[in-house]
């Protein structure tokens, strides 16, 4: 079977698995070009970090059954710019403005949206989730795709690409414990960041690096990216630039998924090792400040910390995967987590004393904040003073990186002298960077998967056709 696969002509070869090579795979094969996508990883890990996933952030100007109420452009954008800082406008804006009719063409290939959620992560306006999660919308692109005559290549794994002069001319593929090379007329990546190369998040890091867990798939080694720059892409991005949030400290080191994210940190206080508050847990909405917390985090002692909630917050957030930490009192919950009791319990008598009467309000920025405390909670602040008191100890989750190459807006890649590939072309987390520089807006990687995937197998076909 896989002999075949290879032995036959390929027009367009896609190197990724997940949504925005799928995107890029589909579009191309409607294109009208003979189409090869190369997965590294066996079927059943098939979807890179997207089969864990679950919504995409959409631009909209009225209600769907989808979405309520309305998402205009430049909210959308300034949401961006308030956590990323810079990006590139254009092509930032070119996303946000595809997110807008991403839905109908997502569903034309057979994903399914569900109706919109009401609850703690403040999403029912903003963004669209998937039916059945990332795993679902992963396996209804392979379906279509095969449908439209696009071949798969299951653990095949791109190690090289032969340039000339900024032009794609072949791969190196290691397949079946042996290396091929493929040609094609154009070539896509689509194969995600380096978050899973552990020897590269050290030389980025150092050695804080060795305490990181990664959410997603082990699958995402930085090969081809790696393979870009050398063969004479521009780079774009800091290698120490990541989607990180803070999750699970019992998480396995790999494809943990969403389900271990914590998401009560607006709910109660964080502490370091010292049982030391470090940030804002109500700075603003999660969903525009989840994805600081990796690096926060990151940046304390052992790169831990721990999130410390009362009964007052308890049923009103997503739990971990994993049960939390209980105890009847907080010296015990200090005992629990191995801190020093006197001074956690120091820490929650200030952050009580500073408490200022509101009305508590999770849907809302709220008037709940701390007077007179460094650092201060801006928003949810109640007092930490109902048994039973929870705790979850939290680690650096990185999803992907965004150390990327540098594209234009026909999604092809620039090489260092500044002018575009003719036929390289590159779609979601290896391009991410051009538009996230730092922090994360849930759903917008999904946006960019989805658009870039979609230019880039237009592009690609339309080239093979010239």
């Amino acid at each position: 079977m896989a002999a075949d696969v290879f032995a036959e002509p390929c027009d367009v070869l896609v190197a990724g698995g997940g949504n925005a090579a799928l995107c890029a795979a589909i579009a191309a094969a409607r294109g009208g070009a003979r189409v090869l996508l190369l997965e590294c990883a066996p079927p059943e890990f098939r979807g890179g970090n997207s089969r864990h996933t679950r919504n995409l952030r959409c631009m909209h100007d009225a209600p769907t059954e989808i979405l309520t109420d309305r998402y205009p452009e430049d909210e959308y954008f300034d949401d961006l710019v308030l956590v990323s800082g810079d990006t590139d406008e254009q092509l930032a804006r070119m996303v946000i403005r595809a997110s807008a009719t991403a839905q109908d063409w997502m569903s034309a290939q057979g994903v399914r949206f569900q109706h919109a959620l009401k609850g703690t992560l403040q999403l029912s306006r903003t963004n669209a989730f998937f039916l059945g999660g990332g795993k679902a919308l992963v396996n209804a692109y392979y379906r279509k795709a095969q449908a439209l005559g696009v071949r798969v290549a299951y653990g095949a794994e791109v190690r090289a690409l032969q340039m000339r002069e900024g032009r794609f001319i072949a791969a190196g593929v290691k397949h079946d414990g042996g290396t091929q090379e493929i040609s094609a007329k154009a070539f896509i990546a689509a194969a995600g960041g380096f978050e899973s190369n552990l020897r590269w998040l050290r030389e980025a890091w150092g050695p804080p690096a060795e305490n990181f867990l990664i959410r997603g798939t082990r699958y995402n080694m930085g090969l081809v990216l790696n393979a870009l720059i050398e063969g004479g892409a521009r780079s774009i991005g800091d290698p120490r630039a990541c989607h990180a949030v803070a999750i699970d400290a019992r998480s396995p080191r790999f494809d943990g998924g969403i389900v271990t994210r914590l998401d009560c940190v607006p709910l109660g206080i964080v502490v370091n090792n010292a049982a030391q508050r470090f940030y804002d847990e109500g700075e603003d909405f999660w969903p525009k400040r989840y994805a600081i917390w990796g690096k926060l985090v990151a940046q304390q002692p052992q790169q831990i910390a721990y999130a410390i909630v009362d009964a007052k917050a308890q049923g009103k957030f997503m739990p971990s995967v994993f049960p939390p930490i209980v105890a009847d009192s907080v010296a015990d919950l200090a005992r629990a987590l191995e801190l020093d009791p006197g001074a956690l319990e120091r820490t929650v008598a200030a952050f009580n004393a500073a408490v200022r009467p509101g009305t508590f309000d999770s849907a809302t920025l709220d008037d709940c904040a701390t007077s007179e405390l460094v650092p201060p909670k801006s928003h949810w602040a109640r007092r930490i003073d109902m048994p039973p008191y929870w705790g979850y100890p939290l680690r650096p989750g990185i999803t992907f990186t965004y150390l990327g190459v540098r594209v234009d807006e026909r999604a092809r890649v620039v090489m260092t002298d500044d002018s575009p590939s003719p036929n390289v072309f590159a779609a979601g987390e290896i391009m991410a960077g051009n538009i996230l520089r730092q922090g994360y807006l849930g759903g917008i990687g999904m946006a960019i998967g989805t658009t870039f995937g979609r230019i880039a197998g237009e592009e690609a076909a339309r080239y093979v056709r010239q």
